[in-house]
């Protein structure tokens, strides 16, 4: 299968880039996490077996990601849940099994109680749901605190490269849409990936959320050894299993 490209205009005009494979099925939508892209070892993974599969698959990255336009610095988790769901709205056809990974998995929840009705089932890959408010405020000292409120951001070490920019518009908007400790009334196929070693999300966190879920039919699985990323081939072979696993589910 052949994956075209494209960009969304958003009604603000910014543009987000997309990428697609057309197939037969619900369509599987990949959603990023934080400060990630659609270009990832686990997204690109997905593109390779939906193209072999013959699914449809639909990757994008976020207002302030990747190739899209914007600056990330004024990005919030509205405008985030808002991209998702302009990418159902105009790029998807019938339902979608929404792919979520770390930050991702927050959105995907926010996306599926937002139009129940076009999500067939959720796979979450450390999923952080409530992170901005739960994870990353209490990080926070003093000191960072006070230049948050003098200057609006907050500049956060990162041990994947240089400091990056947080603003306050982002972690008060974060605080808007927490979901936990629930209930989270999502009633699909949900399926969770997470990483006992994760040092970005702990493994209670992803639990959390996965006891908070209404439905029934909610794996949890631990991988004692990962990581946050969970982009070994053992993990992309589980990643692919548990799609595989609900579009074999009934909706």
């Amino acid at each position: 299968m052949v994956e075209t490209a494209g960009f969304l205009e958003r009604p603000d005009g910014a543009k987000l880039a997309w990428r697609r494979i057309e197939g037969e099925g619900p369509t599987v939508v990949w959603l990023g996490g934080f400060r990630s892209d659609m270009a990832g070892t686990k997204a690109q993974a997905l593109a390779d077996w939906a193209a072999s599969a013959g699914r449809p698959y639909v990757r994008f990255d976020y207002f302030g990601h990747g190739e899209s336009e914007g600056d990330f610095a004024h990005g919030t988790i509205t405008r985030w849940r808002e991209d998702a769901l302009a990418v159902l709205d105009k790029l998807v056809m019938g339902q979608a099994v929404l792919v979520g990974s770390s930050m991702g998995g927050w959105l995907s929840c926010l996306t599926a109680a937002a139009i129940p009705d076009r999500i067939h089932s959720l796979v979450l890959i450390a999923p952080a749901p409530d992170f901005t408010e739960k994870l990353m405020a209490p990080e926070m000292t003093p000191a960072d605190r006070a230049a948050l409120e003098e200057a609006g951001v907050w500049w956060r070490p990162s041990e994947y490269g240089d400091p990056y920019p947080i603003s306050r518009n982002l972690l008060e908007d974060g605080a808007r849409w927490s979901i936990l400790p629930g209930p989270v009334n999502l009633d699909m196929p949900v399926r969770i990936l997470q990483g006992g070693a994760d040092p970005d999300v702990p493994w209670r966190h992803a639990l959390e959320l996965a006891q908070a879920i209404h439905g029934e039919d909610v794996v949890f699985t631990l991988i004692k050894d990962g990581d946050h990323r969970l982009s070994r081939p053992q993990d992309i072979a589980r990643l692919i299993a548990a799609i595989e696993e609900v579009l074999a589910s009934p909706r």
